[in-house]
């Protein structure tokens, strides 16, 4: 464990892990500052980091999100993590992976905030009441046609109040929504037991077995979507393989 200068709501995520008893999040690596998390997994991963690794920063200075883009967040006030799952599976099983993660951070954010309706936007986003509180960005290690790591980086607004002009009416936080004040080593535990719990389920079988779950947890379903192609529907749930009905 690596600890430079962390808040010290951090530094006892290692023993809140602990406590769950999650194999996710051993060991963990805290930093002060590092361009991305999940860059620091994939580096590990090639230098032999067992699965279950975890590297949380205080702060990124080039997080990505889904598709390149920036994901923003203020020194201390947020949770960014990435978790090394060394798992053997076709790439088609990526999918429900990054479902699965998105669903144990919306599982995690509504612990910390019970008063909120917390949704999955399939397929990476956390929203409450509509606007962005956390997302999930997954990142396969290959070796020829099988998957033999995938890198789960998660970004959680968790005490910001103040968001840029150009975000502010897209994006919230645990503070803004819960009545307790958010801890986020308690987040990150919750989040790594409840991903531990579900995620080798998914490898192994697809997400039948979480499709209740998965499906109270919707939300587009019902509602008019756009594809990136241009092609327009209404969303009626998601499949066993991750795809979008």
């Amino acid at each position: 464990m690596l600890i430079r200068r962390i808040g010290p709501d951090l530094e006892n995520a290692p023993a809140r892990v602990a406590e769950r008893g999650s194999v996710l999040g051993v060991p963990m690596h805290l930093l002060a500052s590092t361009p991305s998390t999940n860059d620091e997994a994939k580096h590990a991963a090639k230098d032999g980091a067992p699965s279950g690794s975890t590297w949380v920063a205080e702060q990124q200075t080039a997080g990505r999100g889904r598709q390149g883009r920036e994901w923003v967040s203020p020194r201390g006030e947020n949770l960014l993590f990435s978790v090394l799952v060394r798992v053997t599976c076709p790439p088609s099983r990526l999918p429900p992976i990054a479902l699965v993660a998105g669903l144990a951070v919306r599982d995690a954010v509504a612990i910390a905030a019970p008063e909120a309706a917390v949704m999955l936007k399939w397929p990476n986003d956390v929203l409450v009441d509509g606007k962005k509180v956390a997302g999930v960005l997954v990142e396969a290690i290959t070796s020829g046609s099988r998957v033999q790591a995938v890198v789960i980086g998660v970004g959680i607004n968790v005490h910001t109040r103040d968001f840029p002009d150009d975000i502010a009416e897209r994006a919230t936080s645990i503070a803004l929504v819960s009545r307790a004040p958010p801890d986020r080593a308690v987040v990150l535990a919750d989040a790594l037991a409840l991903l531990d719990r579900d995620l080798h389920v998914v490898v192994g079988r697809g997400l039948g077995l979480l499709r209740t779950r998965m499906d109270a947890a919707d939300a587009l379903r019902g509602r008019r979507v756009r594809s990136d192609t241009g092609d327009e529907g209404m969303a009626a749930g998601i499949d066993d393989d991750g795809r979008l009905l």
